[in-house]
């Protein structure tokens, strides 16, 4: 029996050939999708390229640099420049097992732009970022010139990839301009999916330098269009979000977090859990304690830790132990961008310990407030009178201040049930429920012309009923001859 085993060169040399045959058949799918018009194709081949974006070698994409351009083409100079030299042994395997696809017939634009695309993703992953920069900004002007509907899907994931080649090197300012113009154009063009990509980009360009005002601006005046890919949609939701808790408008940025979040993948950890934070952190400025369970979800226990410890702090009303859990995770709340949010929670610690106060005292000096709040100020006295003296007007506690006396008297407190705040409740969880299956309704997708076939099949009905019908007059004549 002969040994199957394979020596280490000979299974790396396999798995490039694999891999190299797996780009044949996506070039094979676009050119058929290119001269058919058949966007879907793209988009499949698109998606197919994930699965072995992990295996792409500098032999590998080399190789299908010379199959898909053919190397004396100005593209295939232009791209195998970027492309580092491999090794020989594989180089000469690959070339051997590859034949052109440029010298049999004419290279359609799609199949160049996906070669862009190929060599970006491979930098990229490389951590080549200045060659990354440099390539996806030759795809950008190659791009400007074209005008093809099945070139959109391809395009998208191009901007996507310019705007973070530049953003890991720290120069993300330079390029609004460029999507800017980019955006525009895609809307003339009715490219829906390009404009909401670029929409995100910029909303993600302004965010990132603080710019929230320019960010609202540019999403109020943006054309309104039906999303068409739920990732875009769900980065929309995320960065609404977030300026719209810079705006204090902290319920509208909750739906929008938690939609994001739900809405995310599964396998979008990273933004699942960016999504978790924000939205933590503004039902705490609502005044809401967000339950166990959001801390405990798989994968999430150790990012979310510091939001946990705030949580116990901020619920708990202890002034002190929210300044200590502040002052211990506070470099990760600058990285999370979050810092800014967390000092204005400091007003909900401060409120929640003065409700537990009134709750538990009748009557209360306003020396031993300041001492239980643990105000550490030049005179905690006045301004612990201050701080209640904002509750009683803002409703968070039902108190009166004897400012002659120096107490704060606790009125009884009422029965909830008798009030509307249990149907102001209820209500916005039937509104939540009603929204949640609108949106399920909206995002249902049936198969193409089953109008049609369904006015087909009551036509061959009514010619059976028909046929039927003739059939049972004939009969009848033939018995009225007899």
């Amino acid at each position: 029996m002969k040994d199957n085993n394979q020596t280490p060169a000979q299974s790396i040399v396999s798995a490039t050939t694999s891999t190299l045959q797996h780009l044949k058949e996506i070039a094979a799918l676009i050119d058929t999708g290119s001269y058919t018009k058949e966007v879907r194709r793209v988009a499949r081949a698109v998606r197919l390229t994930v699965g072995i974006r992990q295996k792409l070698t500098a032999s590998v994409v080399a190789s299908f640099l010379d199959f898909a351009l053919g190397p004396g083409s100005e593209a295939h100079a232009r791209l195998s420049s970027f492309v580092p030299k491999s090794d020989e042994h594989d180089m000469e395997v690959d070339t051997a097992s590859s034949t052109s696809l440029a010298a049999s017939k004419h290279v359609p634009v799609e199949l160049e732009i996906y070669c862009y695309f190929i060599v970006l993703l491979f930098l990229i992953d490389q951590k080549k970022y200045n060659e990354a920069k440099a390539c996806s900004s030759a795809s950008i002007a190659r791009l400007k010139s074209l005008n093809k509907r099945t070139i959109d899907v391809i395009a998208s994931r191009l901007y996507f990839y310019y705007s973070l080649s530049y953003e890991m090197t720290g120069d993300l300012a330079e390029i609004r301009g460029t999507l800017l113009s980019l955006h525009h154009s895609a809307t003339l063009r009715h490219d829906e999916l390009g404009q909401e990509t670029l929409l995100n980009l910029l909303l993600r360009n302004y965010l990132h330098y603080n710019l929230y005002d320019q960010a609202e601006k540019l999403r109020s005046k943006a054309p309104r269009f039906e999303a068409h890919s739920n990732q875009q949609f769900c980065r929309y939701l995320f960065y609404l979000g977030k300026i719209r808790t810079i705006q204090l408008e902290y319920t509208d940025a909750k739906e929008s977090l938690l939609q994001a979040a739900r809405k995310a993948p599964v396998a979008a950890l990273g933004f699942r859990v960016q999504c978790n934070k924000w939205a933590i952190l503004v039902r705490l400025l609502l005044g809401e304690i967000p339950e166990r369970s959001i801390f405990m979800q798989k994968g999430m226990e150790k990012a979310l830790r510091p939001y946990f410890e705030l949580t116990n702090a901020v619920r708990i009303g202890d002034l002190e132990l929210f300044r200590n859990v502040q002052e211990k995770f506070s470099k990760t709340f600058s990285e999370d961008r979050t810092h800014n949010l967390i000092v204005r929670l400091r007003h909900n610690v401060i409120r929640t310990g003065l409700r537990n106060i009134s709750i538990s005292y009748s009557r209360i000096s306003l020396t031993d407030v300041a001492q239980k709040l643990r105000l550490n100020s030049a005179n905690p006295v006045a301004d612990a009178e201050s701080i209640v003296a904002k509750a009683i007007r803002d409703g968070a506690i039902d108190a009166t201040i004897d400012h002659k006396n120096g107490y704060m008297v606790s009125k009884e407190t009422g029965d909830i049930y008798s009030t509307n705040e249990p149907q102001n409740a209820f209500n916005s969880r039937i509104a939540f429920c009603l929204n949640m299956h609108n949106e399920a309704v909206r995002a249902l997708r049936f198969p193409p012309n089953t109008h049609r076939e369904k006015e087909s099949e009551e036509k061959r009905r009514e010619m059976k009923q028909q046929e039927e019908e003739l059939a049972k007059y004939m009969a009848e004549e033939d018995d009225d001859d007899f």
